[in-house]
């Protein structure tokens, strides 16, 4: 008996979420080989720090946005930007693989667009409550929030599979709270962290897209309205 060349143990990462995955890891490994001086120049040690202002968000930037009226375009792009710039190696790889086992997974189950949108707009909903609920100048950097908009979304599909099998639909949100739990420990042991609130704000984004993006989403928001 042959097998087909065409068959696969595993299967293949969709392009989507290797392009999101590699240009947070270009990115990060650029900030590497200038921190060690291998490419860039003396001023290459500093090209983390530069990002980190001109592109990680800032909550005391959207305030004085609002206050002022004015909505410059390098500033409102950092909602968009900041996923791809990380405080250390150490938060950019534990991203990355959070990412890619998220991402197949909703990329499979959505497809390719539906992963982008839910990417992006978690990570913009993030940081917008981000904003108006944590006060002072701290920056948020990097890719946990979107990648909790992935979770939301993972979550939605257990919740309409459990919901299904008329199972308890309160299950699927077992994983959000075992990772909450896991902040709260750590919030508690190194004090002062409170990126949570945009991951928790990311999450809730991911699970409320889910209800529009997932295949025939519209179709069933749409026959709900006309029984209502």
């Amino acid at each position: 008996m042959q097998t087909p060349d065409h068959l696969r143990p595993v299967n293949p990462i969709p392009p989507v979420v290797i392009a999101v995955v590699g240009a947070i890891a270009l990115i990060e490994l650029a900030f590497q080989a200038g921190a060690l001086g291998l490419v860039g120049g003396p001023q290459a040690i500093g090209w983390r720090l530069e990002a980190l202002r001109d592109y990680a968000f800032s909550g005391e930037i959207l305030r004085w946005m609002w206050d002022t009226g004015r909505w410059p375009t390098d500033h409102l792009v950092r909602f968009l930007t900041y996923p791809f710039v990380h405080a250390s190696f150490t938060q950019a790889l534990i991203a990355c693989v959070f990412l890619l086992a998220l991402g197949k997974l909703v990329a499979e189950a959505f497809g390719p667009w539906a992963f982008l949108a839910i990417f992006v707009v978690s990570g913009a909903g993030g940081a917008l409550v981000y904003g108006l609920v944590i006060p002072g100048p701290a920056y948020l950097t990097g890719a946990f929030p979107p990648a909790y908009g992935l979770i939301g979304a993972f979550t939605w599909l257990l919740w309409m599979k459990l919901a299904q099998v008329g199972a308890n639909q309160s299950r699927a949100f077992t994983l959000i709270a075992v990772l909450m739990g896991l902040q709260l420990v750590f919030g508690l042991i190194a004090g002062g962290m409170t990126d949570w609130v945009a991951d928790l704000a990311g999450f809730a984004t991911g699970f409320g897209l889910s209800f529009f993006l997932a295949p025939g989403g519209w179709a069933r928001i749409l026959s709900r309205l006309r029984q209502d």
